[in-house]
């Protein structure tokens, strides 16, 4: 499925029923992210991943232990496994705040799954 068409919001709905169908995936993270997208005005989305459940809202985390900023279209990039996480940190297309360590975990994880 293409994400080029949705909503940020519609693709957080996509990253909740893909994350319920593959729970032996999601449990190789463990962690909590904030999302802050550009797509026209800012948008804040968290996740936090525990023991294969993932939780999505929306809205900031107080305690997140990495947050990631960029925008729409490199957030579905990412997703899609179009985007390397650590070429688009390196070129200010991806800034990360926090453990960085778990936002590469983060990354191999999407990988695995179908976007």
């Amino acid at each position: 499925m293409s994400l080029d068409n949705l909503t940020v919001q519609e693709v957080w709905g996509e990253i909740d029923r893909v994350a319920k169908e593959n729970k032996s995936i999601i449990e190789t993270v463990n962690g909590s992210f904030v999302f802050e997208i550009k797509a026209g005005e800012e948008v804040v989305y968290s996740l936090e991943l525990t023991e294969g459940i993932a939780t999505i809202t929306e809205g900031k985390l107080n305690d997140a232990q990495c947050t990631l900023a960029m925008n729409e279209k490199n957030f579905k990039k990412l997703l899609q496994g179009d985007l390397n996480a650590t070429a688009a940190f390196m070129t200010g297309r991806l800034k990360v705040k926090g453990d960085i360590g778990l936002a590469l975990k983060l990354e191999n994880m999407l990988k695995k799954l179908s976007f």
